[in-house]
């Protein structure tokens, strides 16, 4: 139960599969994001950029997987992000959450998505409101 969890706990990481150009076609589709320098190589690179990368959005919206488990204890209320890194291509994200502050029934953790060479591309928090 995500409630037995004490300041400091963290809930177990998540590592993505490699990024792939077809998660990223279907998020654009899913969200109406079409900006090619997510999905080809030749506007990425004409762009200034070393390849595509992953929107940004995607990489925000995958860290709500660490809270699946928790769901019928509660759900997310709030997120805060700071985009901190680019993700590309074949990267393996891995996802953490570590339990920051308990209010009454409200649990605040500091969220971070990591890549394959430990670089931090996200970190936040995210509020988890208990039923």
């Amino acid at each position: 139960m995500i409630t037995s969890l004490q300041i400091g706990d963290s809930l177990q990481e998540i590592k993505l599969n490699p990024v792939s150009r077809l998660d990223l076609i279907k998020y654009a589709g899913a969200s109406g994001d079409f900006n090619p320098i997510h999905t080809i190589d030749e506007e990425a690179t004409s762009a200034g950029l070393p390849g595509i990368i992953a929107h940004g959005m995607w990489t925000m919206g995958n860290l709500a997987k660490l809270f699946t488990a928790y769901y019928d204890e509660g759900f997310i209320q709030d997120y805060e992000i700071r985009f901190s890194g680019m993700v590309f291509l074949n990267d393996v994200l891995t996802l953490k959450a570590t339990l920051f502050e308990k209010l009454d029934d409200r649990l605040i953790f500091n969220v971070e998505a990591t890549n394959e060479n430990n670089q931090q591309v996200i970190k936040g928090t995210i509020v988890f409101a208990q039923y």
